[in-house]
């Protein structure tokens, strides 16, 4: 086993490989950019150093960089996490040529299966399933138009040497092939260095479900089962779920099979991860090969008991998988859901801002006690995370602030735990999808596994449908926090008439409390008593009491029930988190905003901070509703603004290449009388 090994990742990951490492007793370097000099994994590890400014391809992409500090610092061994340069042939070989260990597959794996057009020839080879296609090196436009037409529409165009669901556009029909091509061919270069791309047929309804395999040195690969990644939004994974639920015992089998097949026809060694696309009727096709740790790993760890972080370690020192195929087994069900600085009511764009505050579930760590099998008891949560209160998601890397696991004896168990985590998940600061992936799981066709890629469009109705009245409950829970703030300023003071306790004299105090919603003004009424308040709201009026109050966390009796919530106050805003459910309410100051109005609304503007990239109109040009006028790109995905209705361009306001803060203007819009 290795004494020191360095980390070539941040964030959650980062972290995770240092959680194992240290339970090891292996000592670990951590690396960071400039925007990440105070963060969580930086602070983790033993030793941390420097290696460049914010921008990845000036820091966390600087192979050589990082290989210096690799050897300057005593490290044996880099483990690149996942992202960045896990799957880079020459940094791979840069590392060996360097004397130190790569904590993952050779480069001659990683090179056989970087290139999904390269990766499907191999596939084809060794009798793995393909899904029709066209994965040529010829790239010509017109070729692949033509290609695509003799493969039948609707069809995928994604990019050769992608992954995360990055440079990859369905097209369902022949005139959209042109502007989804150059899309996704930018899209293509600014991730993955390379335009290329690969044609093939779309499925309709299909699941992703992929099988976790691990490799080592002494001719051993096995599979560790599988995961089914099919909740998907833009190509990206939401939930991923361990074992995949309706998967019968033969096509298990052949899954597994076929998987440890393709990751010994490229002479795979490590952890890996085999994609497959699969149809109802059983049949399922190779996608891709993922040559790292994947993402979703956690889930596979809860069902199996093994840490695969630590069979990373041991079979890249040399040692042997610690277990054969027959010895693992499956044991209940684990479901990972990804938490992110992202609003899912507007595309699921990315978020960037400060974490203000941020509470989570309870976790409790894997109990160290293997039975006779290998198995260790997992933890009922689990959370991975690279964040905490106060650090910042910032525009430079992936959104993501915690990855939230569960384990169940069973998936209805599983759920139930998963619902539970989410209401006790509470974020201040920045848009996130916590709501969102609680509607999820409750959403029908996800409690029944009535699975595809398509999920979350088909059930777009349900999962973003949003509550327009705000509950009774949360608007007291609102107050209460006003009030308790109030009447812990008045601290010691001993005038009566100091007081912010409404305290009068002969007479009872009232008073209306103001408060704003996304969807309106809420006048609250409330009455001053000698035990607590008078709740008055439209047709609602109720006894109010504080009964136990703990910074953001109060208990309230309100009417003829108790209540738990917990408001988290930002300046004038309140975070009302109560029951599994988040309600933002903004106390206004009727007097001090009475002269406000609305100010000219007449733009298109800027969804998220980032860079104009493209623009297709200009000054003057008659446009029709949806016709796309520029192009944003963000922590490199593209964004594109279109047109709210038909009518004409009165300004461009921004050139392309120049960069946007959130809401800026970006086009003025003047819409055709109707």
């Amino acid at each position: 086993m290795f004494d020191k090994i360095l980390i070539a990742n941040r964030g959650e990951i980062a972290c995770r490989v240092a959680a194992t490492a240290r339970r090891l007793g292996v000592r670990t370097v951590a690396v960071y950019s400039d925007a990440d000099a105070g963060s969580r994994h930086v602070a983790f590890a033993d030793e941390a150093v420097r290696i460049g400014p914010a921008p990845a391809r000036d820091s966390y992409l600087q192979g050589a960089v990082i290989i210096a500090a690799a050897r300057e610092h005593g490290a044996q061994a880099i483990h690149p996490g996942y992202g960045f340069l896990s799957e880079n042939e020459a940094f791979a070989r840069a590392v060996a040529d360097a004397g130190l260990v790569f904590i993952g597959p050779p480069p001659r794996a990683l090179a056989a299966m970087g290139s999904k057009s390269e990766a499907k020839a191999l596939m084809e080879a060794a009798s793995v399933p393909l899904v029709p296609g066209y994965h040529g090196a010829d790239q010509d436009p017109g070729l692949l138009a033509r290609e695509a037409e003799h493969i039948g529409y609707p069809v995928l165009i994604k990019a050769a040497l992608g992954g995360g669901g990055k440079g990859m556009r369905i097209v369902t029909r022949a005139g959209e092939f042109a502007d989804m091509l150059a899309s996704c061919k930018r899209e293509a270069a600014a991730s993955f260095g390379n335009d290329r791309v690969l044609v093939e047929k779309y499925l309709l309804r299909p699941r992703h479900i992929e099988v976790q395999v691990f490799a080592d040195t002494h001719g051993n690969c096995l599979s560790l089962f599988e995961r089914d990644c099919s909740v998907q939004r833009r190509h990206q994974k939401v939930i991923e779920e361990a074992p995949a639920p309706g998967m019968g015992a033969e096509r298990r089998r052949a899954m597994g099979e076929a998987a440890v097949a393709a990751a010994r026809a490229v002479g795979y060694v490590g952890a890996g991860t085999v994609e497959f696309i699969a149809v109802a009727d059983g049949t399922f096709f190779f996608m891709e090969m993922n040559t790292r740790l994947q993402v979703e790993h956690p889930v596979t760890e809860m069902i199996t008991g093994h840490d695969l972080v630590e069979w990373q370690l041991r079979v890249a020192s040399g040692e042997k998988l610690p277990v054969a195929q027959g010895e693992l087994e499956i044991r209940g069900h684990a479901i990972e859901a990804r938490v992110y600085a992202e609003n899912p009511d507007k595309g699921f764009l990315p978020a960037i801002g400060t974490l203000k505050s941020m509470s989570m579930p309870a976790a409790v760590e894997f109990r160290r006690n293997p039975d006779a099998n290998g198995w260790h008891d997992p933890a009922a949560v689990r959370i991975d995370s690279g964040v905490r209160s106060g650090d910042a998601i910032s525009p430079h890397y992936d959104p993501m602030i915690a990855k939230l696991i569960v384990w169940g004896e069973d998936r209805a168990q599983a759920i139930a735990r998963m619902r539970a985590a989410l209401a006790e998940f509470h974020i201040v600061g920045l848009a996130n999808n916590v709501d969102f992936l609680a509607r999820l799981m409750d959403n029908p066709a996800f409690v029944t596994a009535s699975l595809d890629t398509g999920l979350i469009e088909r059930e777009r109705e349900r999962l973003f449908a949003t509550e327009v009245r705000v509950p009774e409950d949360m608007l007291a829970a609102a107050c209460a926090r006003v009030l308790a703030d109030e009447a812990a300023a008045s601290g010691s003071r001993r005038d009566p008439f100091d007081l912010r306790n409404g305290w009068r004299l002969n007479t009872t105090y009232a008073r209306t409390l103001t408060l704003a919603s996304a969807h309106g003004v809420h006048d609250v009424l409330l009455d001053y008593g000698r035990d607590g308040y008078r709740y008055r709201h439209a047709d609602h009026d109720a006894p109010l009491a504080i009964v136990a109050h703990d910074g953001s966390r109060l208990r309230l009796r309100f009417g003829d029930r108790q209540l738990s919530a917990d408001v988290v106050r930002d300046r004038d805003d309140l975070h009302v988190f109560s029951g599994g459910r988040h309600r933002m309410l903004t106390l206004v100051d009727v007097i001090a905003r009475a002269g406000e109005h609305d100010g000219d609304a007449a733009g298109l503007v800027a969804p998220m901070p980032g860079k104009v990239i493209a623009v297709h109109v200009a000054t003057g040009s008659r446009v029709t509703k949806g016709t796309p006028l520029l192009v944003m790109e963000a922590m490199k995905m593209e964004h594109t603004i279109v047109a709210p209705d038909d009518g004409t361009v009165e300004a461009v306001l921004y050139g392309a290449g120049e960069q946007v803060a959130e809401g800026a203007p970006l086009v003025t819009f003047i819409a055709t009388p109707a």
